[in-house]
């Protein structure tokens, strides 16, 4: 049992295989005159977003259990000290941190199971409180039916790898003062892009939303193909897209686990007013449940036909619902999305991007180093109980 996970040997992962070492030895401390080890700080919170321990109550509790040699950390502190560390830390080197490390995973061809890499966007609120009035500089106001304030919430936007066997976090970014989702998605997106370079990924997936000339053009401009989800608020493509398909039989029939999948897909429908594509394709399909309701779902796209199978096209519109279930619902149901930690908007944003990483180091320690040779991937549920578990017989080892 001994020569099994433990969070000292993820710590090795993180520092040795990801080239993380730097980062959390030098992770952008703003304080003036440090007492406690910035790497000390970031690592337990890191730590403790892979042990689904993530208040800084918690992981407070967790270094002074007597398990600090286990967390690999050299010495116990507060939760205050953790507030005062993250309202100073700089939250671009945490960015620089992700997306090194996904550019790091695809040179080690981590995404070999994908043909395409996707990026997903999509944005969520988070850290919801009581209060009429705005604690932060990213509070808001959430009103009733008479308009009356009766809380504030934290809005952000988020970009994840997608469509390649393993989601990665990658980025948020919060809605500013009088902003939308469709604002900070676009400032994310070409944030991302740039850092990642043009030839990171294949495309972009995203709700309807972002189906708009503003995003699309975007998308284009900064050198991906996109594949968004078409609604009824493109009136006119979406009444033209029901007249042709409704018309006709399915272009093509296929299995997707186990279910049958029909679709529909057509290339030269003219682009409206502002979008600065030459045509616009579409697809529908019909994906039937066994014992549940039939899927119907239309989505855009700028990838000509010649280029991308509609089967090709239909997996990646379903990879942007990994964003949904394993970003935003992993994020809130076990690490601790909804909660705030530190009610100062720096301190917010930071928070976000360390739970970040600490998911990204704690899948790709899990799904492809555990996973090599014939082992099976853990859960992360199982994962955690193993960690868990490693820190009590450290706990209780005396020799």
């Amino acid at each position: 049992m001994r020569s099994g996970p433990s969070i000292r040997k993820v710590r090795d992962y993180a520092s040795r295989t990801l080239r993380l070492e730097h980062y959390v030895t030098h992770p952008g401390d703003g304080r003036k005159r440090p007492q406690i080890p910035a790497q000390d700080l970031i690592w337990a919170q890191l730590a403790g977003q892979i042990l689904q321990t993530t208040s800084f109550h918690g992981v407070e509790r967790l270094v002074r259990s007597g398990t600090v040699r286990g967390l690999a950390l050299s010495r116990s502190f507060s939760e205050d000290a953790l507030a005062y560390f993250n309202e100073r830390l700089d939250p671009q080197v945490t960015r620089d941190a992700l997306v090194a490390t996904a550019r790091l995973a695809k040179c080690n061809k981590v995404f070999a199971g994908g043909s395409r890499i996707g990026l997903a966007v999509d944005g969520t609120s988070a850290g919801h409180t009581g209060s009429s009035t705005s604690v932060c500089d990213l509070c808001r106001p959430q009103r009733d039916d008479k308009d009356v304030v009766i809380g504030h919430r934290h809005e952000v936007a988020a970009i994840s790898v997608v469509g390649v066997g393993v989601s990665l976090p990658l980025d948020v970014e919060p809605y500013g003062p009088g902003d939308s989702e469709l604002v900070a998605g676009q400032r994310l997106l070409r944030r991302c892009v740039s850092s990642l370079g043009a030839r990171f990924a294949d495309y972009v997936a995203a709700d309807a939303k972002f189906a708009c000339a503003p995003f699309l053009n975007l998308v284009q401009e900064v050198g991906l193909h996109a594949i968004v989800r078409l609604k009824k608020n493109l009136p006119d493509l979406f009444g033209r897209a029901q007249v042709r398909f409704n018309s006709r039989p399915p272009d093509q029939t296929f299995e997707h686990r186990g279910e049958r999948v029909e679709i529909w897909d057509e290339g030269g429908f003219q682009p409206w007013e502002g979008l600065n594509w030459r045509q616009v394709r579409v697809i529908r399909y019909l994906q039937y449940r066994a014992g549940k309701t039939t899927i119907e779902a239309y989505w855009l796209t700028d990838y000509p036909m010649d280029e991308v199978s509609s089967q090709a096209l239909f997996k990646m519109a379903k990879s942007r619902w990994e964003i949904e279930n394993e970003g935003f619902n992993e994020a809130k149901t076990r690490h601790g999305m909804e909660h705030i930690c530190h009610h100062d908007a720096n301190s917010v944003v930071v928070g976000w991007l360390l739970m970040a990483l600490g998911i990204v180091i704690e899948r790709l320690y899990r799904n492809r180093y555990l996973h090599r040779g014939t082992h099976p991937v853990r859960s992360a549920a199982d994962l955690v109980v193993i960690l868990r578990l490693a820190l009590g017989r450290r706990l209780h080892d005396t020799s």
